[in-house]
C-alpha cells in the first residue's frame, strides 16, 4: 500500500491530497479544488513504542493525558518520543482544539445487523453538525488508510445494497428514506468504485488535517478507514481531534 512516508516524490500524492510543510500551513491551508485532505509529513524521532509499552496492557481504547506520559520512566530515546507527543498535544491545544491521546489495542466492531456495517474499519467520512476538520497522527501499530473521493461510492447509492437497505426501511423509497440513511448512518459509509482502486496509508508521524461531511462543505469529505492490527503488533498510538 502506498504510504505518503515513503517517497519524497509529491507526484506520488494521492488525488485530493495536499503535502504542507510546517504547522502554520496546515491550519491555514483553505480545502478546495479538489483537494480535501492536508498532510504535513514528519520523520519523527523517539521510540514511540516505549511509550506504548509504558502503558501496558489495554483491553479497550484508553485516552493518555500529558500528566500521564510525564510519569512514565523512559529511555532517552522514550523521553524524546514524549517530548515529540507533549509538543503535538500544545500545538493542536494552542489552535484551540481539543486533541485526545489513545492507546488502541482495536476499534468495537459494529454489532449491528443491517444491511451495512458502520464501524470504523468501514469506508466512511467522518460527519459533523458545523464547519469542522479532523486532525490525527498515528505514531505506532497501523495507520489509518484512505481513498481518494472520486474513486469510492457510497454504499448506499449500490443497486443491490440499496436495494436491500429498502428491505430493511419496509417501504418504498420516499420523502422519510434519506432520514432512515442518516439514522443508521448509511449516508457514511463508501466502498471503492472497483477493485483496481488502491488505498493509500495516512503513514506514521504524519499529521493530517482532514475534510469531514457538514452542511455547507465547500469539498467532499475524506474517504478513510481504521486499520485492523495484526496478531503480535503493537498497540496503535493515535493522536487525534
Amino acid at each position: 500500500m502506498p504510504s505518503l512516508s515513503d517517497s519524497k516524490d509529491t507526484s506520488l500524492t494521492p488525488q485530493g491530497v495536499r503535502i504542507v510543510h510546517s504547522f502554520e500551513e496546515l491550519l491555514d491551508t483553505q480545502f478546495g479544488n479538489g483537494i480535501n485532505a492536508l498532510c504535513w509529513k514528519r520523520k519523527l524521532s523517539g521510540n514511540f513504542d516505549e511509550i506504548v509499552s509504558r502503558i501496558g496492557e489495554v483491553d479497550e481504547i484508553t485516552s493518555i493525558d500529558e500528566d500521564d506520559l510525564l510519569r512514565f520512566d523512559l529511555s532517552e530515546a522514550g523521553a524524546i518520543a514524549r517530548e515529540q507527543l507533549l509538543r503535538d498535544f500544545r500545538l493542536l491545544s494552542q489552535a484551540g482544539l481539543d486533541p485526545c491521546l489513545d492507546c488502541i489495542p482495536s476499534y468495537p466492531r459494529s454489532d449491528y445487523t443491517g444491511v451495512i456495517p458502520v464501524d470504523v474499519y468501514s469506508y466512511h467520512a467522518d460527519s459533523a453538525n458545523c464547519a469542522a476538520d479532523t486532525y490525527l497522527c498515528s505514531y505506532t501499530g497501523a495507520s489509518s488508510e484512505g481513498i481518494p473521493y472520486h474513486q469510492s461510492i457510497l454504499r448506499a447509492e449500490v443497486p443491490e445494497i440499496r436495494a436491500k437497505i429498502l428491505e430493511e426501511y419496509g417501504k418504498p423509497e420516499d420523502a422519510g428514506f434519506s432520514d432512515f440513511l442518516r439514522e443508521k448512518f448509511y449516508n457514511l459509509h463508501y466502498q471503492p468504485i472497483n477493485q483496481s482502486v488502491v488505498p493509500y496509508s495516512f503513514g506514521f508521524g504524519n499529521l493530517w488535517r482532514i475534510a469531514t461531511d457538514y452542511p455547507g462543505s465547500p469539498v467532499p469529505p475524506c474517504i478513510h478507514r481504521a486499520p485492523t492490527t495484526s496478531p503480535g503488533q503493537s498497540n496503535r498510538l493515535l493522536l487525534i481531534c
